[in-house]
């Protein structure tokens, strides 16, 4: 069979997503060992001559076929060379004199055949399969050709091409040449070739109005409240029993007799065993595992790959041992006594809007498979923006095409620069709607790890996004308990576990302090944080679908809440300020105050400088404590604190844009 993939206008863009797709058709991933037969499925890229060219993805996409994660066995490549691309021609859209030449850099043969010659062009094709069936590598078919018309059907190439199409208007087509030659072979007749056309051409007409027959009908849309509860309810178990992760820990940390890890390593997996065993302390790193581990024992494939995934950007993963006397590599993950499924984890090659292609390719491939990929630092995403755009948000809505891709972006201001601190959480909300995916950002250890076992077993596949941690990996009030894992589930929003433990306590309050992620421990730990009794600090874990209704209700508990500040490291128009001001602010009540503390406006994500970031988020830290009466009653002036572009609006209803 032929499956022709669902493909956005922007040139060259389902190319990786064809290779992901054909990997995931080619994998066997029903027990713990992976086979892969690229005999199953063959890819084949149609590309055009100016986009072969021009379009960087497509060297991406070749520098996958002899990577370990990536190959398919060989791509075969047409290039429908029109010898120009729209109303350009080919002296302005490449440096070489063929369209093809991108390719001889990757050692893959490329065959130039005239399109007017049909059994050139057949003979092509069978010499590409041959090559690729024997060598199981790459090949390129340059179909040097025309394009009889326009761009498209109202455009007048004669415009900008006046010579060309003078020529190919006194030019036979490829099938009249054709018929010709068979003529005068005597192999057929006129007639024959007559009635051949009309038959084929009144197949392609009669497919053609069954086609706009189905697109006649107006196309059924949900509404974002049915499609965004799809994504909530009803949510599955996430529970692991106790002994089963004691188990599952001990295989993890453990390597053959005779294999030597690195000495280094091997003190952190003794940290890992004694954190497991004593039933506290238990890092995110080892919560993650568990969590991987735990799904392939219920039979729940996983593909984990980014750039040094293996090892995670910051230490602390540790996926695959090095033998430090050898070289041997060992994974304990792909050798789980109870796995009933494949696991595999890549180190990619450095690039993102290729390898994330390839990766939304697979998991659209087949859904049920829990497929990740993570970003070196969050922001590098960016360059995968195409993607996310035309795949990873809109292929549900374009084309009904299921996902349960989970993105991993380390996310959270620390004095790296603007280039090392967001992952754009702002772009992803922008971009959610009608449930397409959700998005999260984890404070917790525990709230990581049923996260992504409840993203796995979900009945409902769905991209997910999470705002990984940097600094969080190490610290220690972040880090969770075993019961956590067996016992607990994730959280959509969590309340403040001291001013939340009995009723009492709950009156105290008059401030609240609205927040996600790594900024929520900054506030927490802040000096004057436990004089503060009359402030709450409540995270929200879930971004989207937002948990409006019980940020609500959870608000209606505390009795004399009198104002509640959103507190983000972010810009006022970059994080999640710009997605909850207006869902939280126009539903509250209007007599508590609703405003935000945070960087003002910027162009920029963060300081270029750590010095200037410090000072930024103490300032930042220092406003939201201070908006505790208790501790505004020693300040002269809690206003002194803010500056004057980051002002609060007096006027609530003007705060939440109603």
């Amino acid at each position: 069979s032929v499956r022709l993939l669902s493909n956005p206008s922007h040139l060259e863009a389902v190319d990786p997503v064809v290779e992901g797709w054909t990997r995931a058709e080619q994998t066997k991933r029903t027990s713990s060992a992976l086979h892969v037969d690229p005999m199953v499925a063959v890819p084949v890229l149609l590309h055009g001559d100016a986009a072969f060219a021009g379009q960087g993805i497509v060297a991406e996409v070749f520098n996958l076929q002899s990577l370990p994660g990536y190959a398919t066995g060989g791509t075969v490549h047409l290039i429908t060379n029109n010898q120009v691309g729209f109303t350009t021609d080919a002296s302005d859209a490449r440096s070489t004199r063929y369209a093809s030449d991108l390719a001889k850099g990757f050692d893959v043969p490329i065959v130039h055949v005239n399109a007017d010659d049909i059994e050139a062009c057949i003979n092509a094709v069978r010499l590409a399969w041959d090559y690729r069936r024997t060598y199981h590598r790459d090949v390129v078919i340059d179909l040097i050709g025309y394009r009889r018309f326009g761009h498209n059907e109202t455009d007048e190439p004669s415009y900008t091409q006046p010579l060309m199409y003078q020529k190919i208007k006194e030019h036979p087509t490829a099938r009249e040449i054709y018929l010709h030659k068979l003529v005068a072979e005597g192999l057929v007749t006129e007639a024959d070739g007559a009635n051949d056309f009309e038959t084929a051409y009144s197949a392609v007409a009669e497919a053609h109005k069954r086609v706009k027959a189905t697109l006649a009908s107006d196309p059924t849309e949900e509404s974002e409240e049915s499609t965004a509860a799809e994504t909530e309810t009803p949510r599955p178990s996430t529970r692991v029993a106790r002994d089963t992760l004691l188990t599952l820990n001990a295989q993890l940390i453990t390597a053959p007799d005779d294999f030597h890890v690195y000495p280094k390593l091997a003190k952190q997996l003794e940290r890992r065993r004694a954190a497991v065993n004593d039933g506290a302390g238990i890092d995110w790193g080892t919560a993650e595992s568990l969590a991987f581990a735990s799904l392939l024992t219920e039979g729940h494939p996983i593909r984990l790959s980014g750039q040094d995934t293996q090892r995670g950007t910051f230490s602390q993963r540790h996926l695959v041992f090095h033998d430090d006397r050898n070289g041997a590599q060992w994974i304990p993950m792909e050798n789980l006594v109870a796995a009933e499924a494949s696991f595999e984890v890549y180190n990619s090659p450095l690039s993102e809007v290729g390898c994330l292609g390839f990766e939304y390719g697979y998991s659209a491939a087949d859904p049920t498979t829990m497929v990740l990929w993570e970003a070196q630092y969050g922001d590098f995403v960016n360059n995968a923006e195409m993607v996310v755009d035309q795949f990873i948000s809109s292929a549900l809505a374009k084309w009904g095409q299921r996902s349960r891709l989970t993105l991993l972006l380390p996310h959270g201001y620390e004095g790296n620069g603007p280039e090392h601190s967001s992952a754009r959480l702002e772009r992803f909300l922008q971009l959610a709607a009608h449930g397409n995916m959700r998005v999260a950002n984890c404070s917790t250890a525990a709230q990581y790890f049923h996260l992504l076992r409840d993203q796995a077993i979900a009945p409902t596949a769905r991209p997910l996004v999470i705002m990984t941690p940097k600094s969080l990996l190490r610290l220690k009030e972040s880090a969770c308990a075993l019961d956590d894992l067996a016992g607990g589930e994730f959280c959509a929003i969590i309340d403040d576990p001291v001013t939340s433990a009995t009723p009492k306590q709950r009156k105290k309050v008059h401030t609240m302090l609205l927040c996600t992620g790594k900024v929520y421990y900054e506030l927490e730990l802040h000096p004057d944080r436990r004089e503060a009794e009359d402030l709450a600090i409540v995270r929200i874990e879930l971004l989207n679908p937002l948990p409006v209704d019980e940020v609500l209700a959870l608000i209606r508990t505390y009795p004399n809440l009198e104002q509640i500040y959103w507190v983000q490291e972010e810009p006022a128009n970059m994080g999640a300020w710009p997605h909850l001001s207006r869902p939280i602010g126009k539903r509250r009540p209007y007599d508590i105050r609703w405003d935000y503390i945070g960087r003002p406006r910027r162009a920029s994500p963060s300081e270029g400088s750590a010095g200037s970031h410090h000072i930024e988020q103490e300032r930042i830290v220092n406003t939201a404590i201070a908006s505790s009466p208790i501790i505004a009653g020693r300040q002269t002036d809690i206003g002194s604190l803010q500056p004057a572009d980051l002002a609060a609006s007096a006027d609530p209803k003007t705060a939440s844009g109603s």
